[in-house]
């Protein structure tokens, strides 16, 4: 289940990203960031990177919480305290996004879950989901974020529509002499 709903914008791309392996950065119609990453040993990986460098005294049961999570939009400094509610009350939280300021350093908290998700999964590919009204400025401040780790590879997640330039097939109908 998602935290945040994005309706996504159409294309014509005929490329499926892996079901396993996956670095999903979302942004919301309202401009909050988030994060999600498959697999519980990875996320749990990364979550113990974000307990050595931050020191935010997480309980192994937060971390397991973490780890068996989906989406998370959260600054990293809330975590604790997120992770502390019951399971059955976090889905009342309405989460205010991941900070993804490029300008000023310390506040792209976005440029650290993406690196400790990379070191988490070697093998992950990124992928970035926009709703089709997220702000521009929001969208464009990920992908910055990303280029400033030389990631210059990832996929935009749409839904597909129809291509218009692809060959049209014959249809005879009827079955007579043509």
């Amino acid at each position: 289940e998602e935290v945040v709903s994005i309706d996504t914008p159409s294309s014509i791309s005929d490329f499926i990203l892996p079901d396993a392996d996956v670095l999903l950065l979302s942004v919301g119609n309202d401009g909050r960031v988030f994060f999600s990453m498959d697999g519980k040993e990875h996320r749990l990986n990364l979550i113990n990177k974000f307990e050595e460098k931050y020191q935010m005294g997480l309980t192994d049961e937060q971390k397991y919480q973490f780890a068996i999570a989906n989406d998370v939009g959260l600054p990293i400094g809330q975590l604790k305290q997120y992770y502390s509610i019951e399971p059955i009350k976090r889905k009342e939280v309405k989460m205010p996004g991941i900070p993804v300021d490029t300008l000023v350093g310390p506040t792209n908290e976005l440029s650290d879950w993406i690196y400790f998700g990379r070191l988490s999964n070697p093998n992950v590919r990124i992928a970035v989901k926009g709703d089709n009204k997220a702000p521009f400025k929001v969208v464009n401040a990920v992908i910055k974020t990303l280029e400033k780790q030389d990631i210059h590879q990832f996929s935009f997640i749409t839904y597909l529509e129809a291509n218009p330039n692809a060959p049209k097939t014959a249809s005879h109908g009827g079955g007579g002499k043509h």
